[in-house]
């Protein structure tokens, strides 16, 4: 785990409306055709925490199964994350919200590092937050955004055997993206997408550290 903790990114990125979608990472990666489609408005910055438990048997993740309702990514699994307020850092934005999502309380996560953004389709820069839990408190789902709670062995999702590229046809072109099976759960798109980027920044460091 330590390993991981040390391929993350010290300083924080500073938040940015930047419209040049060729970010290190990004759905453009799978979809170049992406990266000539800049918002006119720039990408709206968001932030999502990747809460790293040091469970009793592994450390595991915690993510969300998004509720039916939302108008966007509805039933999606994701890490606790939403929009940059004004103002706000991206690991302010990540504790708030983990806070109003799960009720995860700020002082119980420990900020680790950072993720490089990820660059998503739907016009978002979004800023992936490490931190880590020594204990997990309680958790509860808010019912306007949250359906259930579960947890991830990290170790899972910094297994690259365990990325199946897949695709679907969307808007009448075929889209290429990043899928994770663990047990009944699916997790692609964006949170699939930033898991991939998180295993791949670990694999590349401990290759430079040899």
């Amino acid at each position: 785990m330590e390993a991981f903790f040390r391929s993350l990114l010290r300083e924080e990125p500073a938040v940015s409306h930047d419209g040049n979608l060729a970010d290190p990472s990004g759905d453009h990666i799978l979809n170049p055709d992406f990266a000539d489609r800049e918002p006119e408005t720039g990408l709206k910055p968001a932030a999502v925490l990747i809460a790293v438990h040091n469970g009793v048997h592994a450390p595991d993740v915690t993510l969300t199964v998004r509720t039916s309702t939302l108008t966007a990514h509805a039933g999606q699994i994701a890490f606790p994350g939403g929009r940059v307020d004004p103002g706000e850092t991206p690991h302010q934005t990540a504790l708030r919200e983990a806070n109003e999502e799960v009720a995860l309380p700020p002082k119980a996560v420990e900020v680790r590092g950072f993720l490089p953004s990820y660059a998503s389709r739907t016009g978002y820069r979004v800023y992936p937050v490490v931190g880590s839990l020594e204990k997990m408190p309680p958790l509860s789902p808010s019912p306007a955004e949250v359906d259930s709670i579960f947890q991830v062995p990290l170790r899972f999702l910094l297994n690259p055997e365990n990325a199946q590229q897949t695709s679907r046809v969307f808007e009448g072109k075929r889209r290429y993206f990043f899928t994770y099976q663990f047990e009944n759960h699916a997790i692609w798109g964006l949170t699939a997408g930033i898991v991939h980027h998180m295993s791949k920044r670990l694999i590349e460091h401990l290759s430079l550290s040899v």
